[in-house]
């Protein structure tokens, strides 16, 4: 044999070898888990739960980062061009995986493809919120100002795109009313402009916007859940308002760039499974008004296509474009 074909047989004995040892040592140093919107949404709220216990279990921190902008894009395009070694993994929204990536043709990852996907922490409810100013306090009487003075409200939203954006977007047309749209850089930034009265009204994921429903801050007006929800046992579903095609919920996952060894999601997975066993921390995870998932990496890269399929047809249905 030839010492080029010597070489050629060695470089595929390493390519081939090279996934499976890196496994077995992972992790051996920090591990950085990329939340794509600011602190205090969500979606954050959930990533700071699962870190520690995760990070415990591991045998490594698991450090949670804030990468805001794009609607999640900005964070979500950092994971997907992540080296896949399992040391830099993401938080996996609707708004990342299905709804920004509907609506926006220019996005430059494939939901589908380009992530490999862990698990479905958990999913929750998403909800319509206004501020106490707000000349309606239920829904029917909501309705009823929105059609009165169509263009008069803003509503914030976490970003362009977004699960909260596309929502909203969804149920106006669907509704018939028509308010103007007020993007941030992550749902705490909108929640906070909010509450103190900057913008009249959310579309909101319910973790986040609870507490301030629970102190008066904020006025919960109808909710995308499969039921009432006991927290709120007076806000119908918008099932309950004939508007099932909005009665969806968001998921918040982990996931990695494509290509992560097997045996690398196959740990992460395990690892989160067992931190969402732990009485205490699904307690914190259900306090939220959010439902524990913790599925497989298979069952939730088929749960991410759904969504997005979904979300496409929406977006084509009710052509709508960005702002």
């Amino acid at each position: 044999m030839q010492r080029r074909d010597w070489i050629a047989l060695a470089t595929a004995v390493l390519a081939a070898t090279a996934g499976p040892a890196l496994a077995q040592g992972y992790p051996n140093k920090p591990v950085k888990l990329t939340v794509p919107f600011a602190p205090g949404g969500t979606t954050d709220i959930i990533a700071r739960v699962i870190s520690e216990p995760l990070g415990k279990n591991l045998g490594q921190n698991v450090i949670v980062e804030n990468k805001a902008g794009g609607g999640g894009v900005i964070g979500a395009t950092e994971t997907a061009r992540a080296t896949p070694d399992g040391y830099s993994l993401g938080v996996a929204t609707v708004s990342t995986t299905a709804a920004n990536p509907a609506i926006n043709p220019k996005i430059a990852y494939n939901p589908t493809t380009d992530f490999s996907p862990i698990i479905n922490i958990a999913a929750t409810p998403n909800i319509i919120a206004v501020h106490p100013s707000f000349p309606a306090k239920d829904y029917k009487s909501f309705v009823e100002v929105l059609k009165k003075s169509p263009g008069k409200f803003s509503y914030a939203s976490s970003g362009t795109g977004g699960i909260g954006h596309l929502q909203m977007e969804l149920y106006k047309g669907l509704s018939g009313t028509f308010v103007t749209h007020i993007p941030y850089r992550g749902a705490g930034p909108a929640l906070n402009d909010t509450v103190s009265g900057q913008v009249p009204m959310i579309f909101d994921n319910l973790p986040s916007a609870l507490p301030f429903i629970k102190d008066g801050r904020l006025v919960p007006i109808v909710v995308a859940a499969p039921q009432r929800l006991k927290e709120l046992p007076n806000v119908p579903t918008f099932k309950e308002v004939g508007l099932e095609p909005v009665n969806r919920m968001a998921y918040y996952g982990i996931y990695g760039p494509k290509g992560l060894p097997k045996e690398v999601v196959d740990k992460v997975n395990a690892a989160a499974v067992k931190a969402l066993q732990d009485p205490a921390v699904r307690k914190r995870i259900e306090e939220t008004g959010s439902l524990i998932v913790a599925n497989t990496p298979e069952q939730f890269g088929q749960q991410i296509k759904a969504e997005f399929d979904v979300y496409k047809k929406v977006v084509d249905s009710a052509k709508l474009k960005l702002d």
